[in-house]
């Protein structure tokens, strides 16, 4: 096969506007503006905009992101926090780090997204807040669950690190809980050269506690009110994200005419289930993850055509060696569990071209169609 296709592509990603960041780096190093600063600053004015919340508060990166929200809205020792055992593991490592529980719902069916139906058995009087997250940029159904936290007094904290620029009714992911966080791991659809991630909120009170817990618990130099952290986000990935920023929504065009042409040429094949866009969201793809069986074969014979894959998550958070404490068993959560094991992650990055889709497209159907 002539026509390779790698599962991400950076350089086709960052070529285009390279003279552009670079321009922007420069301008933090004439102005030695490294930790914080103007250049951060602009940025979060930016994201904020751009998501439509009032506030943004840039961070390390987005593991920081979800521990200081959770921080801030005062999750600690003894408390609960219910989310997914489908994410990457540092959803439930934030709480874990604030000294709370995580407590795991599972995801439904269709969406990939927190089953709602499911919280409400979950809320003990020890729980604290929900964090649901927006698996590879499709929203999770938040109107019934911030209208369940409301009524338990609970805060609701979006993991939007996969969801730049998804809506939910036409709201921004970032936007409808208590605060959301996100990260700018460079892969993520709006991708820092480095690490980095932010916190948007509506509450100004919320805003001011987190970016105090930024600053080593700080609100004037030297003055420390809680004990905090440094998690500040640098000035030079502030001026990366500016520029990239820009180009968010075309490139996010970009991955959704990826997704449409897969959804042409895969559905109604048999033996593959492609992700489905849920009716009341409009979906990002940050992963364009289908169920397939015998996945690990496909992975190989698929790398031996020179298609690149991923899986997104091969084991569960509940089934990790890190949570065994929590005493969970396969079978306590089998929709997360059939989901670790029949993901596969295909190509996906706004440059993908229609060639390429028709390349990933064909040979997995016929290796699919060998199968069953």
């Amino acid at each position: 096969m002539s026509v390779k296709v790698p599962f991400l592509d950076l350089k086709a990603h960052h070529d285009p506007i390279r003279a552009e960041v670079m321009a922007a780096i420069n301008e933090v190093v004439d102005q030695n503006a490294f930790a914080g600063g103007s250049f951060v600053s602009r940025f979060e004015e930016q994201y904020a905009r751009f998501c439509g919340a009032k506030y943004c508060v840039g961070v390390a990166n987005g593991t920081d992101a979800l521990w200081l929200a959770l921080l801030a809205k005062g999750v600690g020792l003894g408390d609960e926090v219910i989310t997914v055992p489908m994410t990457f593991m540092a959803t439930a490592e934030a709480i874990s780090y604030t000294g709370a529980k995580p407590v795991f719902v599972d995801i439904e069916d269709r969406s990939y997204t927190m089953d709602v139906a499911k919280i409400a058995a979950a809320i003990t009087p020890r729980t604290k807040a929900i964090i649901p997250v927006h698996l590879f940029g499709q929203c999770a159904d938040m109107d019934p669950i911030v209208e369940l936290a409301r009524e338990r007094g609970l805060t609701v904290i979006e993991d939007g690190a996969q969801a730049q620029g998804a809506t939910y009714k036409g709201r921004k992911a970032g936007t409808m809980g208590d605060a959301c966080a996100t990260s700018f791991y460079p892969g993520k659809n709006l991708g820092a050269w480095g690490e980095a991630g932010a916190i948007t909120t509506n509450d100004a009170e919320l805003r001011d506690r987190m970016v105090m817990f930024r600053e080593h618990g700080q609100r004037k130099k030297y003055y420390h009110d809680v004990i905090g952290w440094n998690a500040r986000m640098d000035g030079i990935q502030a001026a990366v994200l500016s520029v990239k920023l820009k180009y968010l929504s075309r490139a996010n065009d970009g991955r959704r005419r990826a997704a449409a042409q897969y959804r042409k040429l895969l559905a109604d094949t048999p033996g593959i289930t492609i992700p489905p866009d849920m009716p009341y969201g409009g979906h990002v793809y940050h992963v364009y993850a289908v169920r397939v069986q015998e996945r690990d074969s496909l992975i190989q014979r698929l790398n031996e055509r020179g298609i690149g894959t991923g899986v997104h998550y091969p084991v569960p958070v509940h089934l990790q060696n890190a949570y065994s404490h929590l005493g969970h068993a396969p079978g306590d959560f089998p929709v997360s569990e059939n989901c670790a094991a029949s993901f596969l992650s295909l190509p996906m990055f706004p440059e993908l071209t229609e060639e390429q889709v028709n390349v990933v497209a064909t040979e997995l159907k016929a290796l699919v169609s060998v199968a069953v």
